[in-house]
């Protein structure tokens, strides 16, 4: 069976990034971008080796981006791409594969399918590049700005990563073009008279050079999740209730480790369960003294919080109180408003319903207040 190793180059600054963090350890859906790269490769099949190629100065960064991850110790990088790769090919000869993936650190989407159709092509080329066609008008231009020529875009290809090759022939071919500067390996394959087969590319492959690229790829990853929540408390004595965020006067209160607003804490449990991250108990464990009378707006903040932490949005927010009393027409827009203003959102991404159980259950009997929630979300999913 042919053996196969990914080199993961992340040892470049980024400038065009504007950050003082890298553009492949910037945040993405509560990871780092290379992460999402790293864990791309690793989970394929195919791919029993994952070596990332990293800047000296960033151990310390990358150790914290790839806790946990099956992959090899970091290679150190050169001052060029080209001389990166190049180390990390002499890394893995101690070792050498049948043939090696070379992929950019920071286009963190890469699918499955992508990588299948370059190692496909390996078992008659000695390189195979996936690549995506030109759509814009191509121009060259003058230093001054000014127009010189439209270049035809008969053949012209945009070429991405992961770029596959024979491991001999691409260490052969760094050797050759050792002190040059190839953009990138296929050209260095090229510049020693090998040919090098194309694939079709993914437009979801986006590799991250500027904040735009951040959030057009964010967008390209993002998953729509829906998920329930539900939640009961009964009365007791008192002079009203809060219902999602909102005070309604009564002869009677919720009663509740914290403000025992169903409402919130069903809307709280939704979120969470679209993004798989437990409930409020949790994380608010009712036995924790600090929680005692809590507003609840506080646990709908930390959920709103944990799905912007994922790159994600609260797409919409349905709730059902179910009651029968106190009667709640007055009162919906304001909750609308008050959850809206508490998750951060626009209130026409929140529904606010009322209903009652026509006397049956001890919802029916007046004996307390429950409320359904229904979540829809988009975020990123986690490179655990």
């Amino acid at each position: 069976m042919t053996s196969c190793a990914a080199l993961v180059v992340a040892a470049g600054r980024g400038s065009r990034f504007g950050s003082a963090v890298p553009k492949q350890y910037a945040d993405l859906g509560g990871s780092a971008v290379v992460r999402h790269s790293l864990r791309a490769l690793s989970d394929h099949p195919r791919v029993s080796r994952v070596v990332p190629v990293i800047h000296p100065d960033d151990h310390a960064v990358f150790a914290e981006a790839a806790k946990g991850l099956p992959i090899a110790s970091p290679v150190l990088g050169g001052a060029t791409r080209q001389e990166s790769v190049r180390l990390g090919l002499d890394a893995l000869s101690i070792d050498p594969p049948d043939v090696v993936l070379v992929h950019d650190g920071a286009r963190p989407h890469v699918p499955s399918d992508l990588i299948d159709r370059v190692l496909g092509g390996l078992s008659e080329h000695a390189g195979v590049i996936p690549v995506m066609p030109v759509a814009e008008t191509l121009k060259r231009v003058g230093n001054d700005g000014v127009i010189t020529e439209t270049v035809s875009r008969d053949g012209v290809v945009r070429a991405q990563t992961p770029q596959g090759f024979h491991f001999s022939v691409l260490r052969e071919a760094h050797a050759q073009c050792a002190g040059q500067s190839l953009t990138d390996d296929a050209a260095i394959l090229e510049a020693n008279g090998h040919s090098v087969q194309t694939v079709a590319g993914d437009e979801a492959n986006i590799k991250v050079t500027t904040k735009n690229d951040l959030q057009r790829v964010a967008d390209a990853m993002s998953e729509t999740r829906t998920a329930m929540g539900f939640d009961v408390h009964r009365f007791g004595p008192g002079d009203g209730v809060t219902l999602g965020g909102v005070f309604i006067p009564m002869d009677k209160s919720l009663l509740g480790h914290s403000d025992a607003d169903v409402v919130l804490h069903a809307a709280t449990d939704a979120i969470l369960g679209a993004l798989g991250d437990g409930d409020i108990g949790v994380h608010f464990p009712p036995s924790d003294v600090s929680y005692k009378d809590a507003p609840s707006s506080m646990f709908l903040i930390f959920a709103a919080d944990r799905l912007r932490a994922q790159a994600g949005q609260l797409v919409h927010l349905d709730l059902t109180i179910i009651c029968e009393r106190p009667k709640l027409v007055a009162v919906r827009d304001d909750m609308r408003v008050s959850i809206a203003q508490i998750a951060g959102v626009s209130p026409q991404r929140i529904s606010v319903k009322a209903t009652t159980t026509e006397g049956l259950g001890f919802t029916g009997r007046g004996e307390g207040i429950a409320c359904q929630a229904v979540a829809t979300v988009k975020a990123v999913p986690l490179a655990t």
